[in-house]
Formats: C-alpha cells, structure tokens, sequence
C-alpha cells in the first residue's frame, strides 16, 4: 500500500510541483478538481468562510470517534484557510494570494465572483497568467445558467440518467455523486490544458464546465444514433443493447462474473472455450452486427455454460483462452484486491483527527519521471494552514494574522 506520513503537509512533488491552486466553493464538483491538480504535485489553498466550514468535512458513512471521511480523501494534499470574501480586507487578501497562484478553482453559482468583485477581468488584469476554472451546474451562460445545479439534476436532465438500469423501471442513481465526479475530471484537464497553452502565450483564460455537459459528453453515441436514426436509447439492464457477448454470467457457485467477448476475435476465443468452437461461424454471432441482432439467444448459450463452472473455474478458463472476465467486486473485495494493491490504488491517508491512517483511493495517472502521490490528508480544522499561508506567500506577521483572526477577516 501506498503510505502518507503523518506530516502537517509535506512539500508538493510531482508534474504540477511549482503550481499554487486556490480552491474556492464547496461541495464536491470544484474541489475534486482542485483534489486532482494536488495530487500532481500543485499547492493546493482551499479556502473557507470564517465560521462556515465545507459541509463534506462531515460527509461519509462511516464514523469514528465523531469524524467522518469523506474529507480525509477529498481534502487531501490541501492547505486550509479561512477567508472572507465579503470583506473589503478580505478580498484585499485574496487578490493578493491570487498575485501569486497559478490557478483558481471555483464552483460558486455564475456572477458570484463578479458580485464580489473579484472576477475574472479583475483578476486577469492584476495577473494575466491567471487560469480561472469555473464549475457550475449549467455553465456561465445561456437561458439555465443562473439555475442552481446538483449532480442528480444534471444527471437526469442530461439524459444520463435515463440510459441506466432496466427497461421498465425507474431509473436509479449511483451510490455516488457522478455527475460531480465527471465535471471535476472535466474541470481539471481543462486546467492542465489552460496552463499548456499558457506557456504558448504567456496568458490565462477562463476554463468553463458544467455539471450538465460534463454529463452529455460521456454518452459516447447516444446523440448521434438519435440524431441519424431516432434511436432514443434507454436502459438495458446488466448489458448494453447490441453490444454481445457483454454482460453478466452465472456461475456453479451462485455468484456472476463478467464476461466481454464482442470482438470477433475474442468472441472465436470464447467459442472454443465452451467447447464450441462452431459458433464463431454461425451466422447468427459471425460477427458484431449478427450477436447484437441475436443478443438474448447469445447470453442464455453462455449462462448456460458458465453456470456449470465454479467462479474460479470459470475465470481460470476464460483468462487462459484470452478473454476478457472480470468479477463483480464489493470494496471490500477492491480493498484486498493484490492488482489494485501493488499498483499503489490502496492508498493510506494520516489522519490526524483520530490518530490514524485511513485508506482511500491512490492517485491517477502515474507518472514514470514526476510521481504525484498523497502528502496528506485533508487539513484538520478549517484555518489550519493560515499561519503558513498568509506568512510564506504574503509575509504576514504573527501578530498581523491575529488581527486579521480577531477583526473576523480570516
């Protein structure tokens, strides 16, 4: 497993080591961007209104000792200070650290910035390098921008959410924020991008994502397929419709495995091993087009077969032939998975809050020269990295940080 120490913050390391990141907004969609750009490396500042803490620092299921860990991953490799934006001083001091940043991350509700006065062309003016990546539920303009968004909205109104479960029934949500989770990773490669073309032009610009287009841009055909042939796709259950063999397969032991075979030449790998080798040819599964047309005769074939095998047998058999059979893994089974393990994806977090390390998920993509990795986890207290922040990057004094702590500036 990968390790953090129990270090208040180590010194950043990796491709973004030398960026300073101020994370503004709460919630999930901006600071899982943010959380992205410090795991390569970057600075990280989130800052918090004085007395208003993130709501995700008590967000999880679990709970130890009145914590909870939602915060322990998704506040990691941050620095934590408080700030108030609505005060002239405030915003003095933001302008300030935002002299000095590379990147600002926010997903206030569009103008919010403007509204404080501390928008894009005022920050762009004072450092033209600026990269301002802004995540929103609509986007900074058109007829819906101002609507407030949260990712089961942008979820369903992106027609993302009609494409899952079974025909029929209501359309479930995943056991997590998704939409979020996609806009950040949107926001984030919009950042590194911005930042390339920076060293092109010397300059910053605004990088803009939303919640409901994050969402539309992963339906891989979806419109197209309406668009040229009024197909409305919906939900297909364990499979996708005409994509076979690929979905999921009893076996002898009462449990399913997934098998993926749609490729000519690993569904003729299949074949063989069923022992039937005849059915590459058929002219019902000769090629993609045929087991599409044939999709419900295919599978009852091959859960037919596989449930006379135990899961062992059944993923032993298949990864010997060359074809692509995976289980259905709870986290718990994810958490003891030796792959997963030895490519650092069981991460450790020093959580100073109760003493321990926590695991969490590792950090994506790795890099062979530049390695990101976990520095710490997320700040223990909002304002615990104040001191730090405003003496290294603005060369406060203590007793100027008191002030500012006393008069309710930070």
């Amino acid at each position: 497993m990968v390790e953090s120490t129990p270090t208040a913050h180590d010194a950043p390391t990796g491709p973004l080591d030398g960026i300073t990141v101020l994370e503004l907004g709460t919630l999930i969609a901006g600071p899982h961007a943010a959380r992205l750009l410090g795991d390569m490396g970057a600075d990280v500042i989130k800052i918090e209104p004085p007395g208003r803490p993130d709501p995700i620092r008590t967000w999880g299921q679990a709970e130890v000792d009145g914590h909870r860990f939602y915060w322990t991953v998704h506040g990691r490799n941050k620095r934590a200070v408080t700030l108030d934006l609505r005060s002239d001083a405030g915003r003095e001091l933001f302008l300030r650290l935002a002299d000095r940043a590379d990147i600002i991350v926010e997903n206030f509700r569009p103008g919010t910035l403007e509204r404080l006065g501390i928008g894009p062309d005022v920050l762009s003016e004072r450092n033209p390098g600026i990269v301002v990546v802004r995540v929103s539920g609509y986007g900074q303009y058109g007829p819906d921008a101002t609507r407030a968004g949260y990712a089961s909205v942008a979820e369903a109104a992106s027609g993302l959410r009609h494409l899952n479960g079974y025909p029929g029934q209501l359309p479930p949500r995943l056991a997590l924020s998704l939409g979020d989770t996609l806009a950040g990773m949107f926001a984030a490669q919009g950042a590194l991008a911005a930042l390339y073309r920076r060293t092109v032009t010397g300059k910053g610009q605004v990088v803009d994502t939303s919640l409901l287009e994050s969402c539309v841009a992963v339906q891989e055909s979806a419109i197209a397929d309406y668009d040229m042939g009024g197909v409305v796709r919906g939900p297909s259950g364990t499979r996708l419709d005409g994509i076979a063999p690929s979905n999921l397969y009893p076996t002898k032991d009462g449990t399913h495995v997934i098998i993926a075979a749609n490729q000519d030449t690993v569904f003729a790998r299949l074949c063989a091993a069923m022992g039937t080798p005849e059915l590459a040819t058929d002219e019902r599964f000769a090629d993609h087009a045929a087991r599409g047309r044939n999709q419900d005769e295919l599978d009852a074939l091959i859960g037919e077969w596989s449930s006379q095998l135990t899961t062992v047998e059944l993923t032993d058999t298949l990864q010997a032939a060359g074809v692509v059979v995976g289980p259905v893994n709870t986290v718990a089974d994810v958490v003891n998975d030796p792959h997963l393990q030895a490519r650092g994806m069981i991460a450790e977090h020093y959580d100073t809050r109760v003493g321990r390390t926590v695991l969490g998920p590792g950090v994506v993509p790795q890099f062979s020269e530049t390695p990101g990795g976990i520095r710490s986890a997320g700040p223990p207290e909002p304002g615990s990295d104040n001191a730090s922040v405003y003496g290294e990057l603005l060369g406060l004094s203590d007793n100027e940080i008191a002030d500012l702590q006393r008069t309710g500036v930070i």
